[in-house]
């Protein structure tokens, strides 16, 4: 199954636009845990599974306290647990030739990620190693949610005074995508911190998927973010919220405080885009 087809299941299935972000900081785990960061996202994910389309583990979290193992055996848990929801490998990784052919290796054999995050600042001959995994998705960068993310992408190029990440918005949805050849595969990072921006991305790129961070403690609104993002069937998004979901608890409860968030989160969002009859019930035990 290809990445956006096991999306578009989880977007259904759990009548969810969210996409829950695994950023684990020891220093703010429940004092019970005592640093354990498998354990601590792996009681996330169990909580959140059914309130999210995808999880999206940051790699600095885990390489920085020489985690690695512990982010192989969280994404296993979730494959095994939550088959349904992608994990979405937050990586941002950019390089060319065998060194892009080693990353692409690394994200989808070693820690077997259903997608990941991609700079694509080197050109299309530094994306088209991870286009060699034909299930996996490559999400690339385009506008991002920080406010230095102006400084280069919203600089003009060309005659027609189109600013960079308009430009990349247009070569992933058609010049890196002959033919649609890598349809289910290619999506785009934009913040929900610039709404008007990430209207005009969504009408360059038709129904790509958007992964979206910015909501919760980046504090994008999530209406313009919803209305100005989602495709006419009322999907498109995976709109990542991480610290204001991992940290509502800091006790032996967090994970059910963890929950309470995502479900508000989720209600929040999809206030603003067609219902889901079929919503699972809420069911937390």
């Amino acid at each position: 199954m290809k990445f956006t087809e096991l999306l578009a299941g989880a977007w259904a299935r759990n009548d969810s636009l969210l996409c829950v972000g695994l950023d684990p900081d020891p220093a703010k785990f429940p004092a019970h845990l005592k640093g354990d960061i498998f354990r601590f996202c792996a009681e996330i994910a169990d909580a959140t599974a059914d309130l999210a389309c995808a999880f999206k583990p940051q790699i600095a979290y885990f390489a920085a306290r020489r985690a690695e193992d512990q982010l192989e055996a969280l994404i296993a848990h979730i494959h095994a647990r939550h088959p349904g929801v992608p994990v979405i490998l937050d990586a941002k990784r950019g390089d060319i030739g065998s060194t892009a052919e080693q990353y692409a290796i690394e994200a989808f054999e070693r820690y077997r990620a259903d997608a990941v995050t991609v700079n694509p600042y080197l050109g299309r001959d530094s994306i088209e190693p991870w286009l060699a995994y034909p299930d996996k998705g490559v999400i690339l960068l385009c506008r991002t949610s920080n406010p230095g993310g102006s400084d280069i992408q919203f600089l003009k190029v060309g005659s027609g005074g189109t600013a960079v990440y308009e430009l990349i918005a247009e070569k992933v949805a058609k010049e890196w995508n002959p033919d649609n050849k890598y349809a289910g595969q290619l999506g785009l990072v934009v913040g929900a911190t610039f709404p008007a921006e990430l209207a005009r991305v969504r009408a360059i790129v038709g129904d790509l998927p958007l992964l979206v961070p910015g909501i919760g403690a980046q504090g994008g609104d999530i209406e313009a973010t919803v209305r100005a993002g989602k495709t006419a069937a009322g999907a498109g998004l995976m709109m990542s919220s991480s610290r204001a979901i991992l940290y509502a608890g800091r006790d032996e409860n967090f994970a059910a405080a963890a929950r309470k968030v995502a479900l508000e989160t989720r209600a929040a969002i999809n206030r603003y885009r067609p219902k889901n009859i079929n919503s699972p019930a809420d069911s937390f035990g």
